[in-house]
């Protein structure tokens, strides 16, 4: 989809070269939001999108989802009665892309123009044509009164459900408005250079002679300037590095730093899809043997290719990590992570969809399942070995709170400095590992607990 604001009813398929009719993008669009309101995930929901529509509705559905507040609040003064389903997301999703005139992608009136053609287009949207029409006429004469009747909202403010802005003020009350202001920037293209293959150094010369722009971060990271397609990546298919944000990147050297494990050592990784930390542990300590679980047979498909790029070997299985008795072989393990389920608070960046898809209760649930988790891995590791319990995730209740209830009932643990809530835009209060700037980063929750010896 081209940037410029160009008064055009279509645009480029990038695969064909064929011209895609901007409406036809806009219902695509209005479908994901429809979607994403219903329950479903955005990742879900382009998967049905055709392929020559997909890459411009993947992007004006983020644009879309990030200002979803912003234009639901200007919905409901335009109507204080929702329309149906499709009609309101068709509708929602010119609100969101057009009330700030210089972040709209294309001009405001071929936006209105082209929504209007999309509602008449469609056969669920057809009848409500004429009120869609009218509802945005009103808002290009209104639009100065009525975006300010909205800045009083918070959830216009700020594009996230109201709970969500409450949890983060009580959380984190130095830094709730920058996670929130962090939250509608795109995130950056961070990759990890495989350590087996060069150093970060000789890889920053490859991007360099590749013209694309780079900074180190972390251990074996590197941020790219302007994010790139995979291919144009110097190696990839080799296996010479993969893409993964920097937060993400501190848990294998968390759970390995200081250690020397022997040919012999028995890691497990817990909940590993899409296998990022299964390769980074095996980058480091390639002599490992290493389990890698996950409770969905698709997911561990994921696994096995990545591994497969990278050139490394696992153990991948199909298995709930709750429910050991179903996969454990009776050996306790050296090393265990934990990257438990979670609400995914900390990459709304990458996921805009994740604010609206979850609830207040959410977060309790979740924090439940991990503490079993927990526990009951705990019960799978030696005497003096290691649990690493990360969750990419903003809210204390999937981190502080789980731990140091864990650490009451279990008189064996011990807490080692920890970097604890990773708040992005914020140095971790505590990096034992990294001494690197992390860069830009996704919100994670990171605590190294070990076994005491009997």
């Amino acid at each position: 989809m081209k940037s410029a604001k160009q008064s055009q009813t279509a645009v480029t398929n990038a695969a064909s070269g064929a011209p895609v009719p901007l409406w036809r993008l806009l219902q695509a669009t209005a479908a994901a939001v429809q979607a994403v309101r219903a329950g479903r995930s955005l990742t879900a929901q382009l998967q049905s999108v055709p392929q020559s529509l997909r890459p411009g509705a993947q992007s004006l559905s983020f644009h879309v989802l990030r200002q979803l507040g912003r234009a639901t609040a200007l919905r409901q003064l335009l109507a204080a009665k929702a329309p149906p389903p499709a009609a309101d997301a068709l509708l929602c999703t010119a609100l969101a892309l057009c009330w700030d005139e210089a972040q709209a992608p294309y001009p405001v009136h071929t936006l209105v123009n082209q929504v209007v053609e999309a509602a008449r287009q469609q056969r669920s949207t057809q009848a409500q044509s004429g009120f869609v029409n009218a509802c945005l006429r009103r808002f290009m004469r209104e639009r100065e009164t009525l975006v300010a009747q909205t800045d009083v909202n918070p959830q216009a403010q700020w594009n996230h459900p109201a709970w969500w802005i409450d949890r983060l003020r009580s959380d984190h009350p130095a830094h709730w408005q920058a996670l929130l202001t962090m939250a509608q920037k795109p995130a950056p293209m961070t990759l990890r250079v495989n350590r087996l293959h060069q150093s970060v150094a000789s890889y920053q010369g490859l991007l360099d002679e590749a013209g694309l722009t780079s900074k180190t971060v972390g251990e074996d990271g590197l941020q790219l300037a302007k994010a790139v397609p995979v291919h144009q990546l110097p190696g990839f298919a080799q296996g010479h590095v993969s893409v993964q944000d920097a937060a993400a990147q501190m848990a294998a050297p968390l759970l390995m730093h200081g250690l020397d494990p022997s040919p012999g050592w028995r890691v497990l990784d817990a909940c590993a899809a899409p296998g990022g930390k299964t390769g980074h542990l095996l980058e480091i300590c390639p002599q490992a043997q290493v389990l890698a679980l996950d409770v969905d047979e698709a997911r561990c498909d994921r696994i096995h290719q990545n591994l497969q790029r990278l050139g490394l070997l696992a153990q991948v299985r199909a298995a709930d990590a709750g429910l050991p008795d179903s996969w454990w072989d009776g050996q306790l393990f050296d090393a265990i992570l934990l990257d438990a389920p979670c609400t995914a608070s900390g990459i709304v960046r990458r996921h805009p969809d994740v604010r609206w898809l979850r609830r207040p209760t959410d977060s309790a649930q979740l924090a439940q399942i991990q503490a079993k988790l927990v526990q009951t891995l705990w019960h799978l590791l030696k005497p003096g070995g290691r649990l690493l319990y990360c969750t990419c995730s903003v809210f204390k209740a999937e981190g502080d709170e789980v731990v140091q209830a864990f650490l009451q009932r279990n008189t064996d643990a011990l807490l080692h400095p920890s970097p604890g809530h990773l708040i992005p835009g914020y140095a971790p209060r505590d990096r034992p590992v990294v001494d690197n700037s992390l860069g830009e980063h996704d919100g994670f929750y990171y605590a190294l607990l070990e076994k005491r010896q009997a």
